[in-house]
Protein backbone atom coordinates (compact mmCIF):
# COMPACT_ATOMS: atom_id res chain seq x y z
CA UNK A 1 0.00 0.00 0.00
CA UNK A 2 2.86 2.43 0.57
CA UNK A 3 4.59 1.58 -2.10
CA UNK A 4 1.11 2.31 -4.36
CA UNK A 5 0.34 5.48 -2.45
CA UNK A 6 4.62 6.82 -3.37
CA UNK A 7 4.12 6.13 -6.58
CA UNK A 8 0.87 7.96 -7.36
CA UNK A 9 2.83 10.80 -5.59
CA UNK A 10 5.73 10.38 -7.64
CA UNK A 11 3.20 10.90 -10.74
CA UNK A 12 1.44 13.15 -8.88
CA UNK A 13 4.75 15.42 -8.99
CA UNK A 14 5.98 14.45 -12.38
CA UNK A 15 2.33 16.24 -14.11
CA UNK A 16 2.46 19.38 -11.62
CA UNK A 17 6.10 20.56 -13.12
CA UNK A 18 4.91 19.64 -16.47
CA UNK A 19 1.57 22.15 -15.97
CA UNK A 20 4.39 24.69 -14.35
CA UNK A 21 6.42 24.17 -17.20
CA UNK A 22 3.54 24.55 -20.09
CA UNK A 23 2.56 27.28 -18.53
CA UNK A 24 5.87 29.02 -18.38
CA UNK A 25 6.05 28.23 -21.98
CA UNK A 26 2.67 30.07 -22.49
CA UNK A 27 4.10 32.69 -20.55
CA UNK A 28 7.17 33.14 -22.49
CA UNK A 29 5.52 32.83 -26.21
CA UNK A 30 3.88 36.20 -24.95
CA UNK A 31 6.01 37.85 -24.10
CA UNK A 32 8.31 37.21 -27.18
CA UNK A 33 5.54 38.53 -29.19
CA UNK A 34 5.03 41.86 -27.01
CA UNK A 35 8.82 42.15 -27.44
CA UNK A 36 8.35 41.47 -31.16
CA UNK A 37 5.12 44.15 -31.91
CA UNK A 38 7.49 46.91 -29.49
CA UNK A 39 10.30 46.46 -32.13
CA UNK A 40 7.86 46.77 -34.99
CA UNK A 41 5.84 49.46 -33.59
CA UNK A 42 9.28 51.60 -33.01
CA UNK A 43 9.86 51.14 -37.02
CA UNK A 44 7.14 52.04 -37.77
CA UNK A 45 6.94 55.21 -36.05
CA UNK A 46 10.66 55.83 -37.49
CA UNK A 47 8.92 55.30 -40.82
CA UNK A 48 6.25 57.90 -40.69
CA UNK A 49 8.47 60.03 -39.04
CA UNK A 50 10.39 60.25 -42.40
CA UNK A 51 7.19 60.86 -44.18
CA UNK A 52 6.43 63.87 -42.45
CA UNK A 53 9.46 65.83 -41.99
CA UNK A 54 9.22 65.13 -46.00
CA UNK A 55 5.81 66.55 -46.03
CA UNK A 56 4.05 63.24 -47.80
CA UNK A 57 1.16 62.71 -46.04
CA UNK A 58 -0.22 60.43 -49.16
CA UNK A 59 2.40 58.38 -48.29
CA UNK A 60 1.75 58.45 -44.75
CA UNK A 61 -1.88 57.68 -45.30
CA UNK A 62 -0.61 54.85 -47.77
CA UNK A 63 1.55 53.17 -44.70
CA UNK A 64 -1.45 53.25 -42.07
CA UNK A 65 -3.91 51.73 -45.00
CA UNK A 66 -1.28 48.59 -45.00
CA UNK A 67 -0.92 48.89 -41.10
CA UNK A 68 -4.52 48.31 -40.87
CA UNK A 69 -5.17 46.01 -42.96
CA UNK A 70 -1.68 44.17 -41.99
CA UNK A 71 -3.15 44.11 -38.03
CA UNK A 72 -6.24 42.47 -39.11
CA UNK A 73 -4.25 39.69 -40.05
CA UNK A 74 -2.28 39.29 -37.29
CA UNK A 75 -4.87 40.31 -34.35
CA UNK A 76 -5.64 36.39 -33.32
CA UNK A 77 -6.78 37.81 -29.86
CA UNK A 78 -10.47 35.98 -28.52
CA UNK A 79 -12.61 38.43 -26.93
CA UNK A 80 -15.51 36.28 -25.06
CA UNK A 81 -17.18 38.49 -23.10
CA UNK A 82 -15.49 36.67 -20.38
CA UNK A 83 -12.27 38.23 -18.99
CA UNK A 84 -10.70 35.14 -17.09
CA UNK A 85 -11.74 33.10 -20.46
CA UNK A 86 -9.88 35.18 -22.33
CA UNK A 87 -6.76 35.10 -20.65
CA UNK A 88 -6.91 31.42 -20.41
CA UNK A 89 -7.71 30.96 -24.67
CA UNK A 90 -5.57 33.34 -25.57
CA UNK A 91 -2.45 31.88 -23.60
CA UNK A 92 -2.97 28.08 -24.94
CA UNK A 93 -3.69 29.41 -28.74
CA UNK A 94 -0.36 31.06 -28.60
CA UNK A 95 0.87 28.36 -27.42
CA UNK A 96 -0.39 25.88 -29.65
CA UNK A 97 0.77 28.96 -32.74
CA UNK A 98 3.87 28.94 -31.51
CA UNK A 99 4.41 25.11 -32.24
CA UNK A 100 2.43 25.47 -35.45
CA UNK A 101 -0.55 24.02 -34.97
CA UNK A 102 -3.54 26.62 -36.69
CA UNK A 103 -6.66 27.33 -34.42
CA UNK A 104 -9.98 28.28 -35.36
CA UNK A 105 -11.87 29.25 -32.73
CA UNK A 106 -15.90 30.68 -32.27
CA UNK A 107 -16.27 31.55 -28.58
CA UNK A 108 -18.83 33.61 -27.28
CA UNK A 109 -19.91 33.88 -23.38
CA UNK A 110 -22.17 36.90 -23.18
CA UNK A 111 -23.18 36.11 -19.36
CA UNK A 112 -21.44 36.14 -16.19
CA UNK A 113 -19.84 32.56 -15.27
CA UNK A 114 -20.93 31.11 -11.80
CA UNK A 115 -17.80 28.64 -12.48
CA UNK A 116 -14.65 29.60 -10.42
CA UNK A 117 -11.61 30.91 -12.39
CA UNK A 118 -9.39 27.36 -10.97
CA UNK A 119 -12.03 25.13 -12.10
CA UNK A 120 -12.28 27.07 -15.32
CA UNK A 121 -8.48 27.34 -16.22
CA UNK A 122 -8.66 23.77 -15.27
CA UNK A 123 -10.96 22.47 -17.95
CA UNK A 124 -10.02 24.61 -20.66
CA UNK A 125 -6.33 24.30 -20.06
CA UNK A 126 -6.31 20.36 -19.89
CA UNK A 127 -8.57 20.32 -23.16
CA UNK A 128 -6.05 22.32 -24.88
CA UNK A 129 -3.08 20.74 -23.39
CA UNK A 130 -4.50 17.50 -24.75
CA UNK A 131 -5.27 19.12 -28.53
CA UNK A 132 -1.32 20.54 -28.93
CA UNK A 133 0.06 17.46 -27.30
CA UNK A 134 -1.96 15.02 -29.99
CA UNK A 135 -1.52 17.65 -32.74
CA UNK A 136 2.15 17.59 -32.37
CA UNK A 137 2.47 14.01 -33.21
CA UNK A 138 1.00 15.14 -37.16
CA UNK A 139 3.02 16.79 -39.35
CA UNK A 140 2.79 20.47 -39.59
CA UNK A 141 0.49 20.69 -42.63
CA UNK A 142 -2.25 18.21 -41.07
CA UNK A 143 -2.42 19.71 -37.83
CA UNK A 144 -5.27 21.79 -36.84
CA UNK A 145 -7.51 22.33 -33.21
CA UNK A 146 -10.97 23.69 -33.78
CA UNK A 147 -12.97 25.38 -30.36
CA UNK A 148 -17.07 26.35 -30.19
CA UNK A 149 -17.51 28.08 -27.34
CA UNK A 150 -21.32 29.45 -26.57
CA UNK A 151 -24.21 29.58 -23.81
CA UNK A 152 -27.17 26.78 -24.73
CA UNK A 153 -29.87 28.21 -22.70
CA UNK A 154 -28.58 28.10 -18.93
CA UNK A 155 -25.67 25.84 -19.65
CA UNK A 156 -21.91 26.66 -20.95
CA UNK A 157 -21.28 24.36 -24.07
CA UNK A 158 -17.75 23.65 -24.82
CA UNK A 159 -16.56 21.58 -28.03
CA UNK A 160 -13.14 20.86 -28.86
CA UNK A 161 -12.05 18.78 -31.88
CA UNK A 162 -8.23 18.31 -32.83
CA UNK A 163 -7.09 16.06 -35.84
CA UNK A 164 -5.42 12.92 -34.99
CA UNK A 165 -2.52 10.30 -35.86
CA UNK A 166 -4.04 6.47 -37.15
CA UNK A 167 -7.46 5.45 -36.82
CA UNK A 168 -10.26 5.60 -33.82
CA UNK A 169 -8.58 5.81 -30.92
CA UNK A 170 -9.44 2.91 -28.39
CA UNK A 171 -10.40 3.07 -25.24
CA UNK A 172 -9.21 1.11 -21.83
CA UNK A 173 -11.29 0.63 -18.79
CA UNK A 174 -13.93 3.25 -20.82
CA UNK A 175 -11.63 5.99 -21.22
CA UNK A 176 -9.37 7.00 -24.21
CA UNK A 177 -5.51 6.49 -23.44
CA UNK A 178 -3.87 9.76 -22.61
CA UNK A 179 -1.73 11.08 -25.74
CA UNK A 180 0.90 11.39 -23.21
CA UNK A 181 1.38 7.51 -22.23
CA UNK A 182 1.66 5.35 -19.57
CA UNK A 183 1.64 7.78 -16.20
CA UNK A 184 -0.31 10.27 -17.54
CA UNK A 185 -3.61 11.49 -17.65
CA UNK A 186 -3.74 13.55 -14.07
CA UNK A 187 -4.96 16.42 -15.71
CA UNK A 188 -7.99 14.41 -17.49
CA UNK A 189 -8.79 12.63 -14.22
CA UNK A 190 -8.87 16.10 -12.13
CA UNK A 191 -10.94 17.86 -15.32
CA UNK A 192 -13.88 14.79 -15.35
CA UNK A 193 -13.60 15.39 -11.15
CA UNK A 194 -14.11 19.36 -11.91
CA UNK A 195 -17.20 18.89 -13.86
CA UNK A 196 -18.87 16.13 -11.96
CA UNK A 197 -18.63 18.09 -8.80
CA UNK A 198 -19.92 20.99 -10.91
CA UNK A 199 -23.47 18.85 -12.40
CA UNK A 200 -21.97 19.10 -15.77
CA UNK A 201 -21.54 16.80 -18.69
CA UNK A 202 -18.78 15.54 -20.56
CA UNK A 203 -18.72 13.63 -24.07
CA UNK A 204 -15.36 12.61 -25.83
CA UNK A 205 -15.06 11.01 -29.85
CA UNK A 206 -12.71 9.23 -31.45
CA UNK A 207 -13.45 9.12 -35.21
CA UNK A 208 -10.88 8.09 -37.88
CA UNK A 209 -8.42 11.28 -38.03
CA UNK A 210 -10.37 13.86 -35.05
CA UNK A 211 -10.73 13.43 -31.30
CA UNK A 212 -13.39 15.52 -30.14
CA UNK A 213 -14.43 16.68 -26.77
CA UNK A 214 -17.63 17.97 -25.41
CA UNK A 215 -18.69 20.05 -22.05
CA UNK A 216 -21.83 21.30 -20.91
CA UNK A 217 -21.72 23.05 -17.62
CA UNK A 218 -25.00 24.62 -15.70
CA UNK A 219 -23.21 27.62 -14.39
CA UNK A 220 -24.30 31.04 -15.87
CA UNK A 221 -26.09 33.36 -14.59
CA UNK A 222 -28.75 35.15 -17.09
CA UNK A 223 -26.73 38.53 -16.84
CA UNK A 224 -24.19 40.21 -19.20
CA UNK A 225 -21.62 41.17 -17.23
CA UNK A 226 -21.92 45.21 -18.41
CA UNK A 227 -24.77 44.88 -16.37
CA UNK A 228 -23.66 42.44 -13.34
CA UNK A 229 -20.81 44.15 -11.51
CA UNK A 230 -20.50 41.46 -8.75
CA UNK A 231 -17.85 39.12 -9.05
CA UNK A 232 -17.53 35.40 -10.18
CA UNK A 233 -18.20 32.85 -7.51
Amino acid sequence: MRFFTKRIDRQIGVYQRELIETHFAEVENMYRQIRGWRHDYRNHIQVMKAYAASGNMEAIREYLDKLDTDLATVDTVIKTGNAMTDAILNSKISLARSRQIPVKADAHIPVVLRISELDLCVILGNLFDNAIEASLQLPPEKRLIRLYMDIKGTQLYISLTNFTAGKKLPKVGGRFRSAKGEGHGFGLVRMDAVIERLGGYISRGSEDGAFTTEVLLPQVCNSSPENDNSSPK
